[in-house]
């Protein structure tokens, strides 16, 4: 019976330790899953408060950007209201030049045929002059008086002074001859003069076209890369929007 006893008491005290090493084990653990469980809340709160941060860094760029573009929208819209105005005013530029031109067209073409019918007609006078001048040389060579002012080659040739009465009767034809050759001389001249002021006229107009093309395509040229230059400095001051990453959620605090 003491022996039973005894041997009861040893297995409940066995049992006392195994529960009591149980129980410190378990304590042990809970230990480590508590200081697990702060250094995880610390380490949460850490990264919370870098996420706050970065977060009010991303508002702050973001309204910056938002400000930028409407400040580039503004420039843009500047820039395409210059541009309309640069339009219109090539626009009314083109209009004039090519006005202009036309007016220059028609100019040198009149002139073209003003140039034609001179030329027809000193060829015509030209013909007229020769027929007629062979006439009057055939008259003055079949007079005996008279033959003495062409040389065999048809040259007008001065004659020497008679002074009886055929002589002088003589001379008068002979002035009458010269100046009737004078005057054609002269109409010939006048002729050729007009038709190289024509020539020199029509010259000076195709050279004043040619001035009004070069500025025409100038013109062109700057219009064109403004509006490009514009273009691309509207496009290429627009900053991309970045993405604001999303927020972790707040742990509550121990």
């Amino acid at each position: 019976m003491v022996e039973s006893s005894i041997w009861s008491v040893t297995l409940q005290e066995r049992e006392n330790r195994r529960l009591q090493e149980a129980s410190m084990r378990l304590e042990q653990e809970n230990d480590d899953l508590a200081h697990e469980l702060v250094t995880s809340k610390i380490a949460l709160r850490n990264d919370l408060d870098q996420a706050e941060d970065k977060a009010d860094v991303l508002n702050k760029e973001l309204l910056l950007t938002k400000q930028k573009l409407v400040e580039t929208e503004e420039e843009k819209r500047k820039q395409e209201e210059e541009t309309a105005q640069l339009k219109e005013v090539f626009r009314k530029q083109l209009e004039k030049a090519e006005s202009e031109i036309k007016k220059t067209t028609a100019i040198i073409a009149e002139y073209k045929q003003i140039c034609s019918q001179l030329s027809t007609r000193l060829e015509k006078q030209q013909a007229a002059s020769k027929d007629e001048l062979e006439v009057v040389k055939g008259k003055v060579m079949a007079c005996k008086h008279c033959s003495e002012i062409f040389s065999k080659e048809g040259a007008l040739k001065l004659p020497a002074v008679s002074t009886d009465n055929k002589g002088i009767e003589t001379d008068d034809e002979k002035d009458a001859l010269k100046k009737q050759l004078r005057e054609m001389e002269l109409e010939l001249a006048q002729t050729k003069l007009q038709l190289v002021e024509a020539k020199c006229k029509i010259q000076e107009l195709e050279h004043q076209r040619g001035a009004l093309m070069n500025e025409i395509q100038a013109a062109k040229n700057s219009w064109f890369s403004k509006t490009l230059n514009s273009i691309k400095t509207a496009t290429g001051t627009q900053p991309p929007q970045q993405p604001q990453p999303p927020l972790p959620p707040k742990e509550g605090s121990t």
